[in-house]
């Protein structure tokens, strides 16, 4: 009996569990020598400077924000396909969104349509971008940075889909063209760590405010105590229990345990994007007749994609059917899909804010997408059962 297919799923392996299990048996549970060594990890693969790990990729979004500085009086550029976390993030601190359209293919934010969102602010220029990689593609980052530049913006990478990416030649998270990169490690991104985030960067006083903002806001380091007499000993010595709070942070540590296992997954990064690929290049074959009801979303030049998700661009008028309905046929044979995303400008929340916004290519691309089942345990066999209920349904 073949089981159903989600469209993503984590890759748990006996070597994650003996990771975990270790942890779990180890003197330190919350933060202890895993989380740095996971960082380091990190750093390792992304070839960035520095990586802090936090509790989720919504608190790594959060701690950017924070870290950059943003507040009530200031705005940041989103692009409107992408999960709702990417904005909320900047209103959290208070800051204004200005939502970015998007290519109707393949949903990315790129450098004329940053300007466009720009040229709308008016008044309230932005201090912050947050340039989507969606689906695996990244964004085309040299040319954003260039825009980004002209108008004195600073860059977070949203990269919760693009771990083991690339663009321009760079491995995405070697913040090359930014100044941080967040990543998700949600179980059905690239690896899992149960619930994680992870920021990378090249500014070590960033990196030491994420630091400080992950654990309450507290400062450890004598460099940065200012009650001198609470802080030292007769001798200059600092006192081993004291700390100071500069001003309030967050509880977004991460453990131990979880640390123990995105290390573990870490180390099976290419194996798992050398299955991916595999996958999608079978689904490219397989889809070909499909065309042109339905299309795979084009592949970009500048750069190489970290294949989180496998999404196709269904003409559901030509195919005489909607996308509901697709969806639950596809259910109904064991085959899960998903839709990344809503445009966010649609939400109640933000459309209060911006009630006459349109942003064609945001509305295009969601009005044609689907994620297709896609992760590294399947089989080609469950490629082809993927693709044969779509013909069933969409040609029929």
């Amino acid at each position: 009996m073949n089981g159903f297919l989600p469209y993503g799923r984590q890759t748990i392996e006996e070597d994650d569990i003996a990771a975990v299990t270790a942890a779990l048996t180890s003197d330190m549970l919350t933060t202890g020598p895993r989380v740095a060594a996971f960082e380091a990890a990190f750093m390792a693969a992304t070839g960035a400077d520095q990586a802090v790990v936090c509790s989720s990729g919504t608190a790594a979004l959060h701690l950017a924000m924070l870290a950059l500085g943003l507040g009530p009086s200031d705005t940041a550029v989103v692009p409107s396909v992408t999960f709702v976390a990417t904005a909320n993030a900047a209103r959290y601190v208070g800051a204004q969104v200005i939502f970015a359209d998007v290519d109707p293919d393949t949903g990315l934010m790129g450098p004329d349509h940053l300007e466009a969102a720009l040229a709308r602010a008016g008044d309230a220029q932005p201090r912050a971008a947050l340039p989507v990689h969606l689906n695996g593609q990244p964004c085309d980052m040299a040319a954003i940075a260039a825009v980004a530049a002209r108008h004195g913006l600073a860059l977070v990478e949203d990269a919760c889909h693009a771990l083991g990416g690339r663009v321009a030649n760079h491995p995405v998270g070697d913040v090359h063209f930014s100044a941080l990169t967040m990543f998700s490690l949600h179980p059905v991104k690239a690896i899992a760590m149960g619930e994680g985030g992870v920021l990378t960067t090249n500014d070590r006083a960033l990196a030491a405010t994420l630091r400080r903002q992950r654990n309450h806001g507290l400062e450890r380091s004598p460099e940065g105590f200012v009650n001198v007499e609470m802080a030292f000993d007769a001798d200059g010595r600092a006192n081993p229990w004291y700390y100071e709070l500069p001003a309030p942070g967050f509880n977004y540590r991460a453990s131990d345990v979880l640390c123990a296992l995105g290390q573990s997954q870490l180390g099976k990064l290419d194996r798992f994007l050398s299955r991916r690929r595999a996958i999608a290049a079978l689904y490219d074959v397989l889809l070909a007749p499909l065309a042109p009801v339905l299309r795979p979303v084009p592949r970009v030049a500048w750069g190489e994609s970290g294949w989180h998700l496998y999404p196709v661009l269904i003409n559901f008028a030509a195919a005489g059917t909607t996308r509901g309905a697709l969806m639950r046929a596809l259910a109904a044979k064991k085959v899960g899909t998903q839709v990344h995303y809503i445009p966010v400008h649609r939400q109640p929340y933000y459309r209060a804010m911006a009630p006459d916004l349109e942003l064609p290519g945001a509305e295009a691309y969601y009005a044609r997408c689907l994620s297709l089942p896609f992760y590294p345990t399947m089989t080609d066999d469950d490629v082809r059962r993927v693709v044969a209920a779509l013909a069933r349904h969409l040609l029929s």
